[in-house]
């Protein structure tokens, strides 16, 4: 007999899945993972995290109507199981790769996705948006969001439960508690009052207790009231986001079919008040190397599926994240001041290395950026050295307590801002391309750019050194270039940039890592007989006013070239100029930046030539500020 086509072959959309058993949405999970397991290993990205939700996405588009009702996923890198259910499985092979999917949900990409995600703790605020427009158009349809217990750890989080009993009576919060912080044990008895506690018999019997105790004095409906909460709270866990206005069920088995969907079709059906769904899963489930392995495979590359081994290739140098943690380390040890600080990101920032050597001065705050900043600024108050190691694009989240809690005060601390530029894979979400401007308008700030991993290391021996005013550092994610780094840097004179390489009619001055394309640039340009100074502007604040007017003075045309978005340090030269009044003597000028859009994900060095920020880009900016034709000039000779 021919084999029996996999029930995964026969989805089109999940409604294709509604009229399934419990048994039949088992093998379909079982199939979705095997299929999740095959496309990650092709393309690389968030495994574990999916592979831990693969029953519950399964119950959750049984038992919800999607698109009608409205499934929300917290930062979006556990929904590849989601995109597969949801009539993107012929493109999930394309996943983080040049026009394919998104790693994270995208509403651009489907229908299943209404709102897009990528960083932490969104997911119940904008479903209590959905859920107040709903309410607002008189509409009936169910919305759900699934949070993990990390982003748990965010404010976000508690201000949207905070408000969520006082906007609508229907809404429903799946608590996705992966690694076991707040949960008891699971088993059978849990299952078992999850359902009754969730379920229309309970309800009614607590409604009717409810009715009959309002004829009592006020004193004993409050005591009734507390000793009910209590008991359940005793049994089942729960009391505190029942004192925030929800009704409280779990913990239940994220892994057992049978549990999920009869607890989530009475949380459907539940539309008094807001109810969380508390249900425990495994990160990893169902891939002995995932399970296995510390970080449960949270991100990977692609990989071998049999053995779990992951194919990276031999590093030419280390990455910028891990230079960063070398020297801080080497740095620490002469100076107990220093202190590191991280959001949630240790490995991410390199501070894991710096957490074995100092554990008792390394401090991992969870998803909390905004209380990350001002808890380094009240270490700087009280004399300690903190380095605040957070990506570029996550610092966003705490720019007000940059602003008012470090800046205002002028408190030195040292914000280490890694993924500074495009970073590939991850796309728009994730691409550092605003810090330059932020961090750069704000009085007292010293911003620099290390152009390469030795820069790197005097940038932060120049940060150690800075006691009187805040700091802060960009540098990309990947691999260095392979230059030697002196075994213990010197710091940087504030404010001056150096020139690499001496020329007369084209200047380019690049800040950051751009420096080596800028130098291809100037072989390029030099072959087509222009004679180009470059310059490493090392410092956006404060500018090397008199580096940039000497490159003014000597030159026909300046060329800035920076890994940032329009506004940075491009816009700080133009302001110097016009102040110096360079720019009434006819100097030409070109600022490279990242274009005026959110670039979709592909490979860095894509993505750096279509924002023409790759050597033959600032040929062509060169160009283009010279009045000179790219093909005319390719005849030319010096």
């Amino acid at each position: 007999m021919p084999p029996e086509t996999p029930l995964l072959d026969t989805i089109a959309t999940p409604a294709d899945t509604r009229g399934f058993s419990i048994a039949q949405l088992r093998q379909l999970a079982d199939e979705l993972r095997a299929e999740t397991i095959d496309a990650v290993s092709q393309t690389g990205g968030h495994l574990g995290a999916g592979l831990g939700v693969v029953e519950l996405t399964v119950a959750l588009h049984h038992v919800y109507q999607t698109p009608d009702d409205i499934l929300i996923w917290d930062v979006g890198h556990q929904a590849y199981p989601h995109k597969i259910l949801t009539g993107r499985r012929d493109r999930i092979r394309t996943l983080r790769q040049g026009g394919g999917l998104s790693g994270f949900t995208k509403r651009a990409e489907s229908e299943y996705d209404p709102f897009g995600a990528a960083h932490a703790a969104t997911s119940i605020s904008a479903a209590l948006g959905f859920a107040a427009a709903r309410d607002q158009k008189g509409q009936d349809n169910k919305v759900v969001a699934v949070i993990g217990d990390g982003s748990m750890s965010a404010g976000m989080a508690y201000e949207a439960m905070n408000s969520a009993a006082d906007t609508t009576r229907q809404l429903t919060v799946i608590l996705n508690d992966n690694d076991m912080s707040i949960a008891p044990p699971v088993g059978g008895m849990s299952a078992y009052m999850a359902r009754l506690v969730s379920g229309g018999g309970y309800r009614s019997i607590r409604r009717v207790g409810k009715a009959v105790s309002k004829a009592f004095p006020k004193p004993m409906q409050e005591a009734a009231r507390k000793a009910e909460e209590y008991v359940r709270g005793m049994v089942t866990g729960g009391t505190f986001f029942e004192e925030l206005g929800f009704y409280y069920v779990g913990p239940i088995d994220g892994h057992d079919m049978d549990a999920l969907v009869h607890v989530l079709q009475n949380a459907r059906a539940i539309e008094d008040k807001p109810v969380l769904v508390h249900v425990v899963t495994q990160k990893g489930k169902g891939y002995a190397p995932a399970e296995n392995a510390a970080d449960k495979h949270h991100a990977v590359v692609k990989f071998d599926v049999v053995t779990g081994l992951q194919a990276k290739g031999q590093a030419a140098a280390p990455s910028y994240t891990k230079v960063f943690a070398q020297e801080l380390i080497k740095r620490a040890e002469l100076d107990p001041k220093i202190v590191a600080i991280t959001a949630a990101m240790p490995s991410g920032t390199g501070l894991d290395l710096f957490g074995e050597r100092f554990p008792d001065r390394t401090f991992d705050v969870g998803i909390a950026e905004q209380h990350a900043v001002t808890f380094a600024a009240g270490m700087a108050a009280d004399g300690m050295k903190p380095f605040a190691a957070i990506y570029s694009t996550f610092l966003q989240r705490g720019y007000d307590q940059v602003v008012h809690d470090v800046a205002i005060q002028r408190l030195p601390v040292r914000f280490a801002m890694d993924r500074a530029g495009l970073v590939g894979a991850d796309g728009p979400t994730h691409a550092g391309a605003f810090d330059i401007g932020f961090m750069g308008a704000l009085p007292g700030m010293i911003l620099m750019g290390p152009s390469d991993e030795a820069e790197l290391a005097r940038v932060i021996a120049t940060a150690v050194a800075i006691d009187d005013r805040p700091s802060a550092f960009r540098y990309p994610r990947g691999e260095g270039t392979g230059v030697e780094i002196p075994a213990l840097a010197e710091p940087l004179e504030i404010g001056k940039g150096r020139i690499v390489r001496e020329g007369a009619a084209v200047a380019i001055l690049s800040f950051g890592t751009r420096l080596a394309e800028s130098l291809k640039a100037a072989d390029l340009l030099a072959a087509r007989g222009f004679s180009v100074t470059v310059a490493d502007a090392r410092f956006a604040k404060p500018l090397d006013v008199d580096l940039v007017l000497r490159l003014a003075r000597e030159h026909e045309a300046l060329i800035t070239v920076e890994e940032g978005a329009t506004g940075g340090f491009g816009g700080f030269v133009l302001q110097a100029l016009a102040e110096h009044g360079a720019l009434d003597r006819g100097l030409k000028v070109r600022t490279l930046v990242l274009p005026d859009v959110f670039q979709d994900q592909d490979t860095p060095a894509a993505l750096y030539a279509q924002a023409g920020l790759d050597a033959e880009g600032i040929v062509r900016g060169a160009l283009s500020a010279l009045g000179v034709d790219n093909a005319a000039a390719a005849g030319r000779r010096a």
